[in-house]
């Protein structure tokens, strides 16, 4: 194809579309002109990659054709009133009808962290197969409460807040396997129930919780939630339901992309908290009182949003036209 020669025959039907899709307003001629030029503008565009790929033509025409696109289709609707609706509807409502499994995953990590803890504290004797005397005397008067306070609290937000989301990332991602999931919750569960051993059996317990009830029990919350989510995704594997077994998992996928999306949100204030809140001059009462009000804020969220949106008979879900295509079946 001689492209110069191309250029020069369709130039002003190009030329007339770009006049049209600049006005604001278009008599019932215009608007039908419009359609046909964006129609065979189009048409252009595909001939030329196909044929004589000019970068410099291609993209004007698809400058171009998307103009065109949104003139004749209108504007996509503001993104506002879709995160409403996530906010009030699709995470709420994810999260409430997952409560069987993030709240399993609560309870066998609280099980573990708690047993571990105690059975630390009260075997002071087997301490040196951790670390040197020295080293856990360090970590017990000084390290642990320094933790919270050695960085700037700015910096040091942001630092949990990444922190956090790659441990709750992780949980989620991981959850297609089950194991790799069950293996991150151990790993953190024997290091809270390891330093909280060390902590109490020192006889420094009110240091611990106080230090660590502020953020960590909605941190934790969120990474229950995102547990809750991947081993939901993986069980999709091993048991789809009704489902055929893709199906299943493209359902629970899409709920763990949209929990993941809310849990941002939520271990951002939970990063604010430890980096503002826990190292502050506040008394312990006033800092974990923080702590729980948030915990509280985000159940209670939770609970009245999703409980809600269940009983109206959303699921959290796509939008059927937007989900994957399904063959008919007979």
């Amino acid at each position: 194809m001689d492209i110069d020669a191309f250029v020069a025959r369709h130039s002003g039907e190009w030329r007339r579309l770009e006049e049209l899709v600049s006005r604001r307003r278009l008599s019932g001629a215009e608007a039908d002109e419009l359609v046909m030029l964006y129609q065979r503008t189009a048409t252009h565009l595909s001939l030329v990659r196909t044929r004589s790929p000019d970068p410099a033509l291609v993209a004007r025409l698809s400058s171009l054709v998307a103009r065109g696109r949104s003139a004749v289709a209108g504007g996509s609707a503001p993104g506002w009133a879709a995160v409403r609706r996530f906010a009030a509807v699709t995470f709420p409502v994810t999260v409430y009808r997952a409560w069987p499994w993030w709240c399993a995953v609560a309870t066998a990590f609280s099980a573990v962290s708690f047993a571990l803890i105690g059975w630390v504290a009260a075997h002071p004797e087997l301490w040196n197969r951790v670390a040197a005397r020295d080293d856990i005397k360090q970590l017990v008067n000084n390290d642990f409460a320094a933790y919270y306070s050695e960085h700037p609290a700015r910096s040091f937000a942001f630092q949990v807040w990444t922190n956090n989301a790659l441990v709750a990332g992780m949980t989620l991602v991981l959850g297609v396997t089950l194991v790799g999931t069950l293996l991150v919750l151990l790993q953190n569960a024997a290091n809270v129930g390891l330093t909280g051993g060390l902590m109490v059996g020192s006889g420094r317990a009110d240091v611990f919780f106080g230090l660590i009830s502020p953020h960590g029990i909605l941190e934790l919350t969120a990474v229950f939630v995102a547990a809750g989510a991947g081993l939901r995704l993986g069980w999709a594997w091993v048991d789809p339901g009704p489902l055929p077994r893709a199906q299943a998992l493209a359902a629970a996928g899409r709920e763990a992309i949209t929990v993941a999306i809310g849990l941002v949100g939520v271990l951002l204030v939970s990063g604010v908290i430890e980096a503002f809140v826990t190292p502050s001059p506040l008394p312990t009462w006033a800092r974990v009182g923080i702590g729980a009000l948030a915990e509280a804020a985000f159940l209670g969220y939770v609970v009245r949003f999703g409980r809600r949106a269940a009983r109206a008979g959303e699921t959290g879900d796509l939008d059927l036209g937007l989900r994957e295509d399904v063959a008919p079946v007979a």
